[in-house]
């Protein structure tokens, strides 16, 4: 094998893909059609989810260090709404930053801890067989690999060779966004998808809905934003000096697999979605980081039975709520009678505070509970960033290993001890008196007895 992984793609999910196995000294290689990252400013949110990930691995100061912070709230159909009091998480704000500088310093992390990364490398074949997949490059090359990941993408090459189906709806309506100098500033435009605010340099970013094409293959040119701009506010309002311009779809879909043998899907390969709400990067980054661990185990060669079809088993569904979320926002956007009435009522509704709360939960991530079997709560959740001895729990899952714990002091991580670390800490800020936690931060268990415990050891760590 010339690889243990390759992965095609090096968006945000392939780069924390490849982070998440070279923590267990996976190798693994990036392949990225593109010879330079997206050169576009386009700001993205990170939500409450994917920070306290970043924060999981020890890459979040370096993601503040380039991004603003936003108060946490239910952003939900353009509502504004302020989070409710006692919010669940160390980390209860959004972090808006250019998606080139998370890519950027994800790749960089990959190559500092040993990942490969070639680019302008597209993948335009592969062929499998029961011990590896053949990978084939746009310059003739021919790489053996024991997994091949598609992160490439809503257009995926790896999803269509695959022949996995994406159904869903297609695109119908197209918004533009940009960055350029404006003119003139409108007034009383009341359609809420319609957006003109000051940037960086004098620019203005600016977000119209289009007019004609709904499914671009290349980025709209200034005269496709000033025909939008006449149709919304009667004025091309001067737009000039372009930083950059893009456009975006309401395309919704969903892969039928995300596995066929050993190939998988993440990312966008496996899911799209309109972005209002801020939740496409983060539905990819946390696909990976769901998906790295069990993959390495798989390498490494202590997955018990079923691991890895665990991955499709609870993120597909997560996928498929959050496409219902987006649908249920643009349907209220619409700029019809109905759904305007309907968005007057959410709004109303969206000041009681538990309803509050459990968009705030949905749309960031924090709410996910996994199946994992009968036992309740806390059972399937994540672990928020509580304090432990000398320190925070997240500081303890740097090394993407389970953890263990406890405030017995009396359990044992045994013959497990290898790959799952045991802190006896009877301070431990917990509501148990231990918990298992996979790799990602979730419990796998919560109690008192050693057999149990013995048992999800084995079922999750071989």
């Amino acid at each position: 094998m010339d690889f243990d992984v390759i992965i095609a793609g090096c968006g945000p999910a392939g780069a924390m893909f490849a982070a998440e196995l070279r923590l267990h000294d996976v190798s693994v290689l990036v392949l990225e059609r593109d010879t330079e990252p997206v050169s576009l400013a386009r700001i993205v949110s990170l939500q409450i989810r994917s920070i306290e990930l970043m924060a999981m691995r020890g890459l979040l100061d370096r993601l503040l260090a380039h991004g603003r912070r936003r108060p946490a709230g239910a952003y939900f159909a353009a509502i504004d709404k302020p989070a409710p009091a006692g919010f669940d998480s160390a980390h209860a704000y959004l972090l808006g930053i250019p998606q080139p500088v998370i890519v950027r310093l994800l790749e960089e992390h990959v190559i500092d801890r040993g990942g490969q990364v070639r680019r302008g490398v597209a993948l335009t074949g592969f062929d499998q067989d029961d011990d590896g997949v053949t990978v084939e490059t746009a310059g003739g090359e021919r790489l053996r690999t024991r997994w091949l990941i598609g992160c490439d993408g809503a257009r995926s090459t790896v999803r269509k060779l695959l022949g996995v189906g994406f159904p869903g709806e297609p695109a119908r309506n197209e918004t533009l966004m940009g960055e350029m100098a404006v003119a003139e500033i409108p007034a009383g435009v009341a359609d809420r998808r319609f957006m003109v605010r000051p940037s960086a340099d004098g620019l203005h970013r600016v977000i119209v809905p289009g007019v004609g094409t709904v499914d671009r293959a290349e980025p709209p040119t200034l005269d496709d934003f000033r025909r939008a701009l006449r149709a919304i506010t009667g004025s091309d309002l001067g737009v000039h000096s372009p930083r950059w311009l893009s456009s975006f779809g309401d395309a919704t879909r969903l892969a039928d697999r995300y596995r066929v043998g050993r190939v998988l899907l993440a990312g966008d390969a496996a899911h799209i979605h309109p972005p209002i709400g801020g939740q496409g990067l983060n539905l990819g980054v946390q696909d990976a980081v769901n998906l790295g661990w069990k993959l390495a185990a798989q390498v490494r060669g202590w997955a018990p039975d079923g691991l890895l079809d665990t991955y499709p088993a609870e993120r597909r569904p997560v996928a498929e709520d959050v496409l219902d979320l987006t649908r249920a926002q643009t349907a209220l956007l619409a700029d019809e009678p109905g759904p305007r009435a309907a968005l007057r009522l959410f709004a109303e509704l969206m000041d009681v505070a538990e309803v509050n709360r459990r968009l705030i939960e949905r749309t960031s991530g924090i709410g996910i509970r996994y199946d994992l079997g009968p036992d309740p709560d806390p059972v399937g959740r994540r672990m928020p960033d509580v304090a432990v001895r000398g320190g925070r729990l997240y500081d303890l899952l740097h090394q993407g290993r389970g953890l263990l714990l406890d405030r017995t002091g009396r359990l044992t991580a045994g013959a497990w001890s290898d790959r799952v670390d045991h802190r006896a800490d009877a301070t431990a800020a917990i509501d148990a008196p231990a918990v298992l936690l996979r790799p990602d931060g979730y419990v796998a268990w919560a109690g008192d007895d050693q057999r149990e415990l013995d048992d999800r050891l084995g079922h999750w760590f071989g």
